[in-house]
C-alpha cells in the first residue's frame, strides 16, 4: 500500500511522538485509567487521536464517576486535535501547537502521559497498535503479546 503511494518505492520510517490520554477521576489521588492515545508525525503531516473508554471498568474503579462530564472533556480534546472550529481558538493553531497543547501537563479529569517517540511508515497503523497495547485490556485466555 505505501509502496504504491510512493511510486513503487517503500517509504523510510519517520519519527512520531505520542502520549497516552488518561482519565483521572480524583485528581488528588493520582489514580488513572488509560483511555486513548494522541499521535503526531510532523514529517508525515499526521495528527490524530483514538479514544476507547472502558466504561464498566471505570465504574468498577470509581463508582461515582460522571461519565457525561468525562465524555464532554474527551470531545473537547478530539475537537482540538482535529482542528475543528468547535475546539475553540486552540483548534485553529497548527498541528504541532495543537499536539503540544493537548500534551501539556494539567491537573484535570483528562491528563496525558509524558510524550514518547517511535518510528513508523504508517502513523494510522502505529496509532492502532498503540491503542491495542496501551489502552485495551488483554482478553482472558490470551497474553498481551498474542
Amino acid at each position: 500500500m505505501l509502496a504504491e503511494a510512493n511510486g513503487g518505492k517503500s517509504r523510510e520510517p519517520s519519527w512520531y511522538s505520542y502520549a497516552i490520554v488518561r482519565a483521572v477521576p480524583r485528581v488528588e489521588r493520582g489514580e488513572c485509567l488509560n483511555v486513548g492515545v494522541i499521535l503526531f508525525a510532523r514529517t508525515l503531516g499526521f495528527l490524530d487521536m483514538r479514544i476507547e473508554v472502558d466504561e464498566p471498568l471505570l465504574r468498577t474503579l470509581w463508582p461515582d464517576i460522571d461519565l457525561d462530564e468525562l465524555q464532554r472533556h474527551l470531545t473537547a480534546f478530539r475537537e482540538v486535535c482535529a482542528g475543528n472550529e468547535a475546539g475553540g481558538p486552540i483548534a485553529a493553531l497548527d498541528p504541532s501547537a495543537r499536539f503540544h497543547w493537548l500534551t501539556s501537563p494539567r491537573s484535570a479529569l483528562i491528563q496525558t502521559s509524558p510524550v514518547h517517540v517511535g518510528r513508523c511508515d504508517d502513523p494510522a497503523a502505529a496509532l492502532e497498535e498503540l491503542i491495542a497495547s496501551l489502552v485495551r485490556r488483554p482478553r482472558e485466555g490470551r497474553n498481551a503479546e498474542s
